[in-house]
């Protein structure tokens, strides 16, 4: 798995960063968000507790995805934020991935 961020916004009042990033996975399938988060945070050099990723489309024909990922300057933001779903489908593995 390979990630390249596309965009990095900064969305001062609701105090994260907006980032659409692509993934490559030849030869294996769609990674989890659990994955992709850990990576995410390990490239933008970020706590991965501050990662939310919203949303893994895959690119039809291709070993590729588009994504979305919020980064908030702290965990107690994205709580306020964030709707549960997605929260729930960043902290439980194998779940509503």
């Amino acid at each position: 798995m390979k990630i390249s961020v596309i965009s990095n916004k900064r969305n001062e009042l609701l105090k994260r960063n907006e980032v659409i990033f692509s993934i490559s996975h030849n030869g294996s399938p769609t990674p989890s968000r659990i994955e992709v988060r850990r990576e995410i945070a390990r490239i933008l050099k970020v706590d991965a507790e501050r990662v939310y990723i919203r949303k893994i489309e895959s690119v039809t024909g291709a070993a590729a995805s588009i994504g979305e990922a919020h980064i908030y300057d702290s965990q107690d933001q994205a709580k306020i934020i964030e709707p549960e779903h997605i929260i729930r489908r960043n902290t439980q593995q194998n779940k509503g991935g």
